[in-house]
């Protein structure tokens, strides 16, 4: 049972984490190089929220947006 909880020790110490600790060394070197992951998710975050405020003007100039408040059965 012993060997079981080592396997899964070095599974995840030894293998699964790995990628992150080389991360965190890095990090030492260049913040901006460890953290491009982060800039890169930021950038595709303000592109979708740019992209969904456009088609809600759209939609909204277009007035088939309906806003009475008695569109969803549950807000009666």
């Amino acid at each position: 049972m012993k060997a079981f909880f080592e396997a899964i020790q070095f599974l995840f110490v030894d293998i699964l984490f790995k990628p992150l600790d080389l991360l965190r060394e890095f990090e030492l070197i260049s913040w901006f190089g460890a953290n491009f992951i982060n800039w890169v998710f930021m950038i595709i975050c303000a592109a979708a929220i740019v992209y969904w405020i456009k088609q809600l003007q759209i939609f909204d100039e277009a007035g088939t947006e309906n806003q009475d408040t008695t569109a969803h059965s549950f807000l009666k």
